[in-house]
């Protein structure tokens, strides 16, 4: 099964500098982008089949790492 990294600056390429700049000044951004990161490596180690689980919880990890990612843009956009 191939399947896709979700890394945030190769999912949001044209804010690198914003995410560069948010990671190095503000906290809470850093504290996410980081389990934003934890939980895509997770997602894709269950998806590559070097760790096994449950449907349900890779579903819930996938539904965690949107939340995530959806988090972090709103702060991006904040400007």
């Amino acid at each position: 099964m191939l399947t896709d990294k979700h890394d945030l600056v190769h999912e949001l390429p044209e804010h690198r500098d914003r995410i560069r700049n948010l990671k190095m000044n503000n906290l809470h951004f850093a504290r996410l982008f980081d389990e934003y990161h934890e939980v895509d490596h997770e997602v894709h180690r269950i998806e590559t089949g070097v760790e096994n689980t449950s449907d349900e919880y890779l579903d819930e990890r996938k539904k965690r790492r949107l939340y995530l990612k959806d988090e972090l843009y709103r702060m991006i956009k904040q400007g």
